[in-house]
């Protein structure tokens, strides 16, 4: 099935980004900036130029990763994150229509999870979490080798989930440290590096809050391995250890010793993961 030629594009509110992946591997890429404050149909014909550049006459299946709220079934997105004109649209019939080959969107979480799942850190595993740490905390479910949308596309939003007085997404992602802070979280990073012991304190408390994120990963899907993605799991070696201490208190050790986490290595997860979409779908 990964011998099938697949487009995969990583729409965001900066730039798209669209790849043709033979064998699990970015054949061909495009990649120019979102014209996000434009109309609706104006975003669209540039997605569908970029989509244009790679395509070929034996493309099996397009899939789409979206910053939105995606209605699975249909490929409908709404309220696409820094696309104000993207309050409902029809992707994936606009584009099947247009192109002749099925399409398939879901929201950006989701296409990391499949997308190691499928050629990442996740292959040889069954049941996979795919974190992703940015300005943001979202998360992608693989459930016995397939992706676990939910009803309403909404399987792995355990960033908004009730933490302390607000979300485990305002206390565990990197908004965290320019609000409480003031530095940015590369610029905390680059000095944990250095051995910096504010920076060093600063990470080792995220990890605590970070801890308690896995936690109530751990009960609510039992994964095999968990994959972190996104610019703060970088710093993924300066919090795993207050990490741990807090899983200590996880009420199943053992399923807790078997448990592997990995950050992921691979640069072009994003395109790669859209492309996935195809693959779960025509497994």
């Amino acid at each position: 099935m990964n011998s099938k030629i697949l487009i995969g594009v990583d729409l965001g509110g900066t730039n798209m980004r669209v790849g043709r992946v033979e064998g699990g591997v970015v054949k061909d890429y495009a990649t120019r900036a979102t014209p996000s404050k434009a109309a609706a149909d104006v975003v669209l014909d540039d997605l569908c130029s970029a989509i244009l550049e790679v395509l070929t006459s034996d493309t099996a299946a397009i899939g789409i990763g979206v910053p939105s709220v995606v209605d699975v079934e249909r490929g409908i997105v709404y309220t696409v994150e820094n696309i104000p004109s993207w309050q409902e649209v029809h992707l994936k019939e606009i584009l099947e229509k247009r192109f002749g080959v099925p399409v398939y969107v879901n929201n950006d979480a989701n296409c990391f999870a499949v997308g190691e799942f499928h050629f990442g850190q996740g292959r040889g595993f069954r049941h996979l979490v795919g974190i992703t740490l940015g300005t943001g905390l979202g998360a992608g479910v693989i459930l016995n080798g397939h992706l676990y949308s939910g009803a309403n596309c909404g399987a792995g939003e355990i960033g908004s989930s009730p933490y302390r007085d607000h979300t485990f997404e305002y206390y565990a992602s990197g908004q965290v440290f320019q609000r409480d802070h003031g530095m940015s979280g590369a610029l905390i990073f680059a000095g944990a590096l250095k051995g910096d012991a504010e920076a060093l304190k600063i990470l080792s408390d995220f990890g605590e809050d970070f801890g308690q994120v896995i936690m109530a990963t751990l009960y609510a899907y039992d994964p095999e391995i968990i994959v972190l993605g996104g610019s703060v799991a970088k710093a993924f070696p300066f919090f795993e250890k207050s990490m741990r201490k807090v899983l200590s208190d996880f009420a199943y050790q053992r399923a807790l010793q078997r448990l592997i986490v990995r950050v992921s290595e691979e640069p072009q997860i994003s395109i790669l993961g859209a492309a996935a979409l195809g693959l779960d779908a025509l497994a």
